[in-house]
């Protein structure tokens, strides 16, 4: 079972001191805070991408680059990586590249996003929103598995013996995540292609994206990838931890108040009906083990930690709260509830390997000459496939 937390970056007024971070201060507290998860232990760092204020984050795999260099072990990861207004080739290469700098330590979580003022922003109708995220996934698996491609689609350019660069590592792309919170297509999209289901389970009642988890998992068996309960489910939520329960609850009053959602409830109506998880370690511990019962065993859960506010130094206190009496008591817990056979993480960068290669030797691509323009011939790399012909323009 893999614990981590994630970010959404909002940049957000502390309601307590009255400070309001510069973006700069955010996002130096960012890297700090990663680097903090990774010395206490936890498995998973992830950030969203957004292109409006009150949000930092543009650009995850900048940011992730940045991190990845100053940790050892931790997984990094997105929540999420918009599939519908990035244009899969470039997601292609820059995740690839940040696959190399990382390591291997790095899979990805695929969304539609929540702003709506995105779509046009990068000149998309978010009326397509759904066959965007279809369709650009579609050609970003093969451009991670196929050294030349030519593709025909409804949204891009058309691609002629095109080769993305780098190849991932190892020749083995990254594990992916599909995130959705409302919409089936992406759960039978990621089921068919076998990827990871992250459900953000935040912001509603508890229980609420079981449908669509168990969907997933009934669309995941029918694909032929494993047995329903094999498929890889991740969870979201968020957590505010105390040494005693009421001081979690008055600690957090403000910040729960500083939401701009306008929630008609208060915060502890609101933790008692919803997945945010507010209390002791021991409180927290039986919240999430409630959603191992709702949902049945799933591989990742990711909290959000840094939001509403919240200054460093308390973020950096709740890492170490989480990491040192939350999760070790999860881990053992979640584990000796975990069905026999069932999966206890997505597959990391290794296990792919080993799963490819075996024994075998690995990949490394070495590019053959050509001019630098993908259309001097149909193998780009000197163990490329000479079967693959490539279709390229024609003069």
């Amino acid at each position: 079972m893999q614990f981590g937390i994630f970010s959404v970056s909002d940049v957000t007024s502390d309601p307590v001191s009255g400070h309001t971070p510069s973006e700069a201060e955010r996002i130096q507290a960012t890297v700090e805070i990663a680097r903090h998860a990774d010395e206490a232990g936890l498995d998973v760092f992830a950030i969203g991408e957004h292109h409006n204020p009150p949000f930092f984050n543009s650009s995850p795999t900048t940011l992730l680059a940045a991190i990845a260099a100053q940790t050892r072990q931790i997984q990094l990861s997105t929540s999420t990586t918009l599939i519908t207004t990035n244009d899969p080739v470039k997601i292609a290469e820059d995740y690839a590249m940040l696959q190399h700098l990382s390591q291997g330590r790095l899979d990805l979580m695929l969304g539609r996003g929540n702003a709506v003022p995105v779509y046009p922003w990068f000149g998309k109708d978010i009326r397509k929103g759904v066959h965007l995220a279809l369709e650009n996934y579609n050609l970003l698996h093969r451009l991670w598995r196929e050294d030349v491609v030519d593709w025909d689609g409804e949204f891009r350019t058309s691609l002629q013996g095109f080769t993305a660069t780098p190849r991932p590592l190892d020749d083995v792309p990254p594990f992916v995540w599909h995130g959705s919170i409302r919409t089936p297509e992406i759960a039978e999209q990621a089921a068919y292609y076998g990827n990871g289901f992250f459900a953000n389970n935040i912001l509603a009642p508890m229980g609420h994206f079981k449908p669509l988890v168990d969907f997933y998992r009934q669309r995941f068996e029918h694909y032929g990838h494993g047995r329903a309960q094999d498929a890889f489910v991740g969870l979201g939520g968020q957590a505010y931890i105390a040494k005693r329960s009421q001081d979690a609850f008055k600690n957090f009053r403000p910040y729960f108040a500083n939401n701009p959602f306008g929630f008609q409830m208060s915060l502890e109506e609101y933790a008692s009906a919803t997945p945010t998880s507010v209390g002791s370690p021991q409180e927290v511990i039986e919240k999430t083990l409630s959603f191992q019962e709702i949902y049945g065993d799933y591989q990742r859960q990711l909290w959000a930690l840094d939001t509403l506010g919240l200054p460093l130094a308390e973020v950096l206190k709740q890492i170490d709260l989480l990491a040192e009496e939350v999760v070790p008591v999860l881990r053992k817990e979640m584990e000796a509830r975990r069905a026999p056979g069932v999966p206890s993480a997505a597959p990391s960068h290794a296990q792919l390997v080993e799963a490819k290669y075996g024994d075998g030797p690995v990949r490394r691509p070495t590019p053959n000459r050509n001019r630098g323009d993908n259309t001097a011939g149909a193998s780009p790399y000197q163990d490329s496939d000479p079967s693959a012909v490539a279709v390229h323009p024609q003069p």
